[in-house]
């Protein structure tokens, strides 16, 4: 089973997504912000990260920093899933190493579960 850590600090898209997904075969690991996202992306090796940008404590474009930086977590696909649509935030992601960025209101859940799994079938 497939294992994917939501780094979401909007409790109600965290419950939502998390369910989606356990219907869809995977294990859900979940963190309110960013540090404990980190923790958990180190401590747990999820196949998949998604991540919110506007995050408590250590907001999303660090994490993406230091998961890009560990050798044991540099390999993990990481989908920035924000409400941030401004095109300096997309490119300085994916320079950064994010493998997709979906801007929240533009995909329903069942569009991101579809985009997980065509990244982790690759």
């Amino acid at each position: 089973m497939k294992k994917i850590l939501l780094i979401e600090d909007e409790s109600a898209l965290q419950k939502a997504l998390g369910d989606t997904l356990k219907i869809n075969g995977y294990e859900m690991l979940s963190a309110l912000n960013g540090q404990i996202g980190l923790d958990l992306a180190e401590a747990k090796k999820p196949d998949l990260i998604l991540l919110d940008l506007i995050l408590p404590k250590i907001d999303g474009f660090e994490v993406l920093k230091h998961l890009k930086e560990n050798p044991e977590t540099k390999d993990i696909p990481v989908i920035v899933l924000t409400n941030l649509e401004g095109i300096k935030d997309v490119s300085r992601v994916v320079e950064m190493g994010a493998t997709t960025y979906l801007v929240k209101s533009d995909y329903s859940l069942k569009e991101i579960v579809s985009k997980i799994k065509e990244i982790l079938s690759v």
